[in-house]
């Protein structure tokens, strides 16, 4: 019988589509890094600036057509 550890160990959590899209996005337009949360109805961005944060804002349509989503976008500085 395997251990939790073991079944943990060999579980590979995939990020969703939205996530890996919206990442990719930021990467290659503005090489900055970024975390994302999904949650419920909405997808949370988190970026190092308020300079880049409102700027993917003006960025939203282009954004959300990249993720292919209908989600809501908030946007956070951290």
């Amino acid at each position: 019988m395997d251990s939790l550890q073991d079944i943990l160990a060999r579980a590979m959590p995939q990020e969703p589509a939205e996530v890996r899209a919206i990442k990719r996005f930021i990467d290659e337009r503005f090489h900055a890094p970024s975390s994302i949360g999904v949650h419920g109805n909405a997808i949370t961005i988190t970026v190092a600036s308020a300079a880049l944060a409102n700027t993917l804002r003006m960025h939203l349509p282009e954004l959300q057509a990249a993720a292919d989503t209908t989600k809501r976008l908030v946007f956070r500085i951290g």
